[in-house]
């Protein structure tokens, strides 16, 4: 039996593009080059029949160790909360007031990039403080 050392998140959702944008800043993330032949990724998507531009787009850890990240287009909206979200990790490392402290500016940051900001669990006696958030599009994810 081989073991799966690469994967890949597939988000769906309205806008590709601008979902992967918002993770790219999230996470640090960056888009890879367009295709063999192509300048810019416009130029490629300007290849595509009609119905298929603007239909996906995705963002890759630039050093090579994070999942990559592919957004498609859907036409159904979100209607229900996601079966699986996102654990931005932010305060690694941190703890008490400190690690709070660090949650709190992520998600200030994140905010003014178009997040929304749904509640704040605070710490246990493990110190499992945590933001439970919304990026652009309505998806859940948290930063812990």
């Amino acid at each position: 039996m081989t073991s799966i050392k690469k994967f890949q998140v597939t988000f769906d959702c309205a806008e590709p593009e601008r979902v992967a944008r918002f993770w790219c800043e999230v996470l640090g993330y960056v888009v890879p080059p367009p295709p063999e032949g192509f300048t810019t990724w416009d130029d490629f998507d300007r290849s595509l029949p009609p119905e298929q531009q603007g239909s996906a787009f995705a963002c890759s850890d630039p050093s090579g160790a994070g999942p990559r990240l592919f957004f498609q287009r859907v036409p159904e909206g979100k209607a229900v909360k996601n079966r699986l979200h996102l654990d931005v990790r932010v305060g690694t490392g941190l703890v008490g007031k400190e690690r709070l402290a660090a949650l709190e500016a992520e998600c200030a940051r994140l905010v003014a990039l178009g997040a929304i900001h749904v509640r704040t669990l605070l710490a246990d006696d493990q110190n499992e403080s945590c933001i439970v958030m919304q990026d652009i599009e309505g998806n859940e994810f948290c930063l812990d």
